[in-house]
């Protein structure tokens, strides 16, 4: 494995992260508002120690990288009528859900890292929903990706996980003929590790950095259905910017979603839990 990246006071540096990042939507997850911050900076020091146990992590890479579950994405998951009715139903509970970015605040959602990358795009956790049961239920989706541009909420992505550790083997999406349909994908890239890892931190006081992320898998909204599990989002995203759904003097036909656009309570959580 490549040398640890550089730390700051125990922590991985805010702006080298985001460097690691580059263009790539990098997995993560947040912690609830009032989790203590005591020892914070030791069990960072832990984790850089822990990066550095190629023994232990013989897959893991310092930068973004993901490994499909099997070769399902490209082969058994195509334009089944299956996935198409897991799309619809993504769809539908968005229409109904989640239409806007104030909607996802109501319902709980928090912004995580790559929302500060200006990337275009970044996913945002429900802590109440990771590892409830409820995999692969689009009325309650894990993570849900907004698209910056259009302010929008254009996909799902769901995480297969039970108290903390991730499922093996993830659930099929159906069974074509004996073969499972399962386009799930792990992150064993440092960003997408750092930051379940701050997940778990916040929410078991479990510090020991992980080898790789339990498995996740997109549904986008809009676009083929053939390619309802690409992990880059549509070129096709839907009609023009939503409303807010939140107070805000910006307009979003005019700017595009940031960290100065989010109310102040859900953006000091997103900063303070990173």
């Amino acid at each position: 494995m490549p040398t640890p990246p550089p730390y700051d006071g125990g922590r991985l540096s805010r702006r080298r992260l985001l460097q690691l990042s580059g263009s790539t939507v990098a997995v993560a997850g947040l912690g609830s508002a009032g989790a203590a911050t005591a020892g914070r900076t030791d069990a960072a020091a832990t984790a850089a120690t822990d990066t550095r146990d190629t023994v232990r992590c013989p897959d893991a890479t310092y930068r973004p990288k993901m490994v499909h579950y099997d070769d399902s994405i490209h082969g058994t998951c195509g334009d089944s009528e299956a996935t198409r009715l897991f799309q619809r139903s993504v769809r539908r509970s968005f229409e109904r859900n989640f239409p806007t970015v104030g909607a996802l605040i109501d319902a709980g959602f928090i912004p995580y890292f790559d929302f500060f990358a200006d990337n275009g795009a970044s996913h945002w956790i429900n802590p109440r929903w990771i590892g409830n049961g409820g995999i692969m239920d689009a009325s309650r989706p894990e993570s849900v990706i907004v698209d910056h541009e259009y302010w929008r909420p254009v996909g799902a992505m769901f995480i297969a996980t039970r108290n903390g550790d991730r499922i093996d083997p993830p659930p099929s999406v159906y069974d074509d003929d004996g073969r499972e349909c399962r386009p799930w994908h792990t992150h064993v890239g440092f960003p997408g590790r750092y930051a379940w890892w701050k997940y778990r931190l916040v929410y078991d006081d479990y510090i020991r950095f992980p080898c790789d992320t339990p498995w996740m898998m997109h549904v986008w909204r809009y676009g083929d259905p053939a390619r309802a599990y690409d992990h880059a989002p549509p070129a096709d995203g839907g009609p023009p910017a939503e409303p807010a759904g939140f107070d805000t003097d910006a307009d979003p036909r005019e700017e595009t979603l940031g960290p100065e656009h989010l109310p102040d309570a859900v953006r000091q959580l997103a900063e303070r839990l990173w």
